[in-house]
């Protein structure tokens, strides 16, 4: 069956990742009989702790602020349906950019990028910490499932894929010579389109965003209304607005679509060896989409991610991570005896603690921080 599949590979684009042709795993093992090397690492990617835990994670509100707001995990599985499907219509490895996709933020901490923010600053002389680098952390060393290799040992397509995703957000540093696949650039794109459009969702949902002052500030917004109002009248407000989502998601696709397959055409690769050669960025918005898609980030990050209701749960948060960090540095003893256990050589005693709360959801984090610190704050007053 793994040969059925590999060989449909053989009908992608000269710049498809195959999975035939894969760098291999850093500890070899017999393939799979009935999946390829993507598709396993796809399977081991879902079935891992790290992915489960995603469903407690901020994506903006704190996790259990309500049913109906993103997670970190929703942010990830729409990331990778709009990642396959920009493969699939780029003649690319969708299961490739399936992976990257659903792992890309498998080492984000708990309480978002405010998490993220403040673990880097308590790491600032052990390191740093940034979530991009976390990710292929906790699919090269945390993950603990299988005898032989610690990790999920993936392909290296995969695992580079983790640290040649970016965001506007994430600070990637790393000096070693990367696998260049187009399927991580497909991530990196459906990272972007699956965030912004799910976030404006979240925000109208949440009250905290007006429709009305969307319409006047953000362009992508007008554009939108403009043509749902055009094909449909008498709709409820709640089908306006997952009309106008569902416009934005598709207009963008269809952007990156027409825009990568030109820069592709006029950039003169042929093959997988001539990609390693290039720094270009071939899977992209054109510049007038970009420039709406900035104007929508700067009009997010004034009116939601700053609103007063949302620093308040950031700020939370940060004080949690803050003080558990502290808490733990100074008294190892509280920290679990298995975890205790990964103090040594190759791990610091700080880098084994951000290794903890990193991996920790928004609701144990508030637990831990609770038992040690009992009568403080309730997160959500």
């Amino acid at each position: 069956m793994r040969d059925y599949f590999e060989r449909l590979e053989d009908q992608l684009s000269p710049l498809a990742a195959k999975s035939k042709l894969s760098k291999g795993r850093q500890f070899p093992e017999s393939p799979c009989p009935h999946r390829t090397c993507f598709q396993r690492d796809r399977d081991r990617i879902i079935h891992s702790k790290a992915f489960r835990r995603l469903k407690h994670k901020t994506q903006v509100f704190v996790a259990g602020e309500s049913d109906h707001y993103r997670s970190r995990l929703t942010h990830s599985l729409e990331v990778a349906q709009v990642s396959r499907h920009i493969s699939r219509l780029l003649m690319l490895n969708e299961d490739l950019g399936e992976s990257i996709a659903l792992a890309h933020d498998l080492g984000h901490t708990p309480f978002g990028h405010s998490g993220e923010k403040i673990l880097n600053l308590l790491m600032k002389e052990s390191g740093g910490f940034e979530h991009n680098l976390q990710s292929r952390r906790v699919v090269d060393v945390i993950e603990k499932k299988y005898p032989g290799f610690r990790g999920l040992n993936l392909t290296l397509e995969v695992r580079d894929g983790l640290l040649k995703h970016s965001t506007p957000w994430d600070h990637p540093d790393s000096s070693d010579e990367l696998v260049v696949t187009l399927e991580a650039q497909v991530a990196n794109v459906a990272d972007e389109i699956a965030y912004n459009n799910h976030d404006i969702d979240d925000g109208t949902t949440s009250g905290l965003l007006d429709v009305d002052d969307i319409e006047k500030e953000v362009t992508l917004w007008a554009e939108a209304k403009k043509v749902i109002l055009s094909r449909y009248s008498q709709l409820s407000p709640l089908e306006f607005k997952t009309l106008i989502n569902s416009y934005l998601i598709s207009s963008q696709v269809k952007n990156v679509i027409r825009t990568s397959r030109s820069l592709i055409d006029d950039s003169g690769i042929e093959s997988l060896d001539d990609l390693q050669k290039t720094s270009k960025k071939l899977v992209s918005f054109d510049k007038e989409m970009s420039e709406k898609n900035m104007e929508l980030r700067k009009y997010l990050f004034k009116n939601f991610y700053s609103h007063s209701s949302v620093h308040r749960m950031n700020k939370k948060g940060q004080l949690i991570i803050e003080q558990l960090f502290t808490a733990f540095i100074n008294d190892r003893g509280l920290l679990p005896e298995k975890v205790r256990e990964l103090i040594c050589s190759d791990n610091s005693k700080e880098r084994v603690v951000a290794d903890y709360i990193a991996g920790m959801t928004d609701n144990f984090a508030h637990k831990e921080y609770f038992e040690l610190f009992p009568g403080r704050f309730q997160l959500s007053s």
